[in-house]
């Protein structure tokens, strides 16, 4: 009843707001005051009690500054995503145990293809896992929360961490592995979810971007561990070790995510508002109320086409609103794909396999991918700047160019350092030095965008599980990936860089032609672009938002907070393609720079510029 009566009391307010002429894209079709007094909110799921953990207003933590809430925010998140990191990577080196092999029975693995497919089926087994919890837990978040997903995650991360380290044969491995992967899983598609709900849409890409800082320094500190543990004579306790630190990472995270707020759009949905209002001043500096009602606006709507918040009516929808969503499943599940295919699990879980065909010996080979690692992490930081001020389009798009060209050189310098010379050595030292750049790009570029991507583009009734369809984008990839790379080395050696440099090349298209630009708009804002829209390709679709009368069209572009401002002010934005400046400039241009400027343009329009 109080939820209500607080419905009513900023139904007032948001219709004095609209007369000043401020509002969202849904201004349009929702008034402020219009069915929230019947609105009916989902009760509590009927066995979310027998599920420990969960959000408590008494229990959450205080700061003085919405500053420091959010720092803290971010770095539990961030360990979130390191422990993810952490236990992606904790295989690299477990894999080149002679321990570990004559344990699972695997050895020897050089020419022996049952033990090559063994060796890549327990790796790759760990997909599967992340596969069926992305998509439990994706229901599950919607159903009673964000946090007691995150702690559901954490309990079978526990048992198959304990498992892994405790393993005596390749049966045990591959089952406690898949235990795993069904904790991590959840844990992968909830958090990313959280951590944007909690942010504000100017920094989202940024959020995630330090998130996935600390992600590859854990897969950064796997590697070291296990490095150093290797050293010992006991190589049985080399790859225990690594193994049953896991436990560590889930006990912080399942104990620790008690004390945060829970989503903010979430409570809203469940008919929480006094507890939504108080998370978004935990968080804001601004004012909160404007967001509220963008919030409540959207719930409202969600609510009223919930009959689409299953998996099944994402997949074979029935009406216009679940073909909408249908569509961003594609786009999710398809970039986490592409994410693969431009080659980082390669790099990563192969790495020594790599340098050690590139001519390096082992010891060696082991270093160089440690401090690759290192490399990789600090690259990162770069997707700080590249995110939130380029945008995701420009973000990958260059990436992927920057990728296939570094790859495509490394190919051809690997195909000489595997030849017996003077300049072997020359040779090696190159496709060491372009492999560290290749990761470097990527982690500047492509590391973040395909888990930020999906926490932007779903609404807020199936956010979750649109999460979990991501999740399954990136199992399904590197499953794949991880399975077949002990073969692809084997049989085409260098070839496999030259392989992933064409990969590069055919993911380019895709991210032009088919994914609007997200960074600077608002979590709710984009619902116009796939309501309004009308067409898998983003410059159609933005001109058919454009002859709608709607002010924000140009999907290509990021918007910046001028552009944010105005619309949020409820002015026009400009709706010309070209404006009569460029028109005169373009006419005025020398025959020889025309073309120069034309592209750039052109290459601004799309985005990529």
């Amino acid at each position: 009843m109080a939820a209500v009566q607080n419905e009513k009391t900023d139904s007032k307010t948001s219709s004095d707001t609209d007369e000043k002429g401020v509002g969202t894209p849904l201004d349009t079709a929702l008034k402020d005051n219009d069915g929230y007094d019947n609105l009916k909110y989902p009760e509590p799921w009927k066995f979310e009690k027998w599920f420990v953990g969960g959000y408590s207003q008494g229990r959450m933590i205080k700061f003085k500054s919405p500053k420091t809430m959010y720092k803290a925010i971010n770095l539990f998140a961030g360990v979130a995503i390191m422990f993810y990191g952490y236990d992606q990577g904790v295989m690299s080196q477990v894999n080149l145990n002679p321990h570990y092999q004559e344990l699972m029975g695997i050895a020897p693995i050089e020419g022996n293809s049952r033990n090559v497919a063994a060796l890549g089926g327990i790796v790759s087994v760990y997909y599967g896992g992340t596969l069926v919890g992305a998509l439990v837990a994706g229901s599950l978040a919607d159903r009673m929360g964000r946090i007691k997903a995150v702690v559901f995650g954490c309990l079978w991360a526990l048992l198959g961490a304990v498992l892994q380290a405790s393993a005596y044969n390749i049966t045990w491995m591959c089952c406690a592995r898949v235990i795993s992967g069904v904790g991590v899983g959840a844990i992968d598609c909830v958090i990313p979810v959280w951590s944007a709900e909690v942010s504000s849409h100017s920094a989202r890409g940024a959020f995630l971007a330090i998130e996935f800082f600390m992600n590859i320094g854990g897969l950064a500190l796997a590697y070291w561990i296990e490095y150093f543990a290797y050293l010992d004579p006991n190589h049985e306790m080399a790859w225990r070790t690594p193994l049953a630190l896991q436990i560590i990472f889930v006990l912080i995270i399942g104990f620790g995510i008690n004390f945060f707020p829970e989503s903010p759009r979430w409570l809203m949905k469940m008919g929480r508002e006094e507890e939504a209002r108080s998370v978004l001043k935990a968080t804001r500096d601004a004012d909160v109320e404007y967001e509220l009602r963008g919030i409540k606006k959207v719930v409202k709507y969600e609510l009223e086409t919930s009959g689409a918040n299953h998996y099944a009516a994402m997949l074979f929808p029935k009406d216009k609103y679940s073909r909408q969503l249908r569509w961003r499943v594609f786009l999710a599940v398809w970039l986490q794909i592409m994410q693969e295919l431009v080659g980082i699990g390669v790099i990563t879980v192969y790495a020594v396999d790599l340098f050690m065909d590139a001519g390096f010996e082992e010891q060696l080979s082991k270093l160089l991918a440690g401090f690759n690692n290192l490399s990789y992490m600090f690259s990162v930081i770069f997707a700080v700047i590249t995110l939130d001020r380029y945008g995701r389009r420009s973000t990958m798009v260059w990436g992927a160019v920057a990728m296939a060209v570094e790859l495509l050189i490394a190919g051809i310098l690997d195909k000489y350092a595997q030849i017996d010379g003077p300049s072997q050595r020359s040779f090696g030292a190159g496709v060491a030095t372009l492999t560290f750049l290749y990761t470097a790009t990527f982690g500047a570029t492509w590391l973040t965008t395909p888990w930020l991507y999906p926490t932007e583009i779903f609404p807020l009734n199936v956010r979750a599980k649109g999460g979990a369809w991501s999740v399954v984008g990136w199992s399904i990839g590197n499953g794949i990936i991880t399975m077949i790379t002990p073969f692809l080395f084997q049989a085409i050696s260098y070839g496999t860089l030259l392989l992933l440099f064409g990969l590069n090349i055919f993911c380019i298209p895709f991210v032009i032609l088919m994914y609007p630009e997200t960074a600077g708009r608002s979590l709710e804002q984009m619902d116009t672009f796939f309501e309004h829209g009308g067409s898998w390709n983003v410059f159609k679709a933005s001109h058919n938002i454009r002859d709608k009368g709607i002010d924000d069209w140009r999907w290509m572009k990021k918007m910046n907070s001028e552009e944010h401002e105005h619309l949020e002010a409820g002015r026009r934005m400009s709706t010309a393609v070209r404006s009569p400046e460029e028109d005169e400039k373009d006419a005025q241009m020398s025959w020889t720079k025309r073309p120069v400027y034309t592209l750039r343009r052109k290459g601004s329009n799309a985005g990529i510029m």
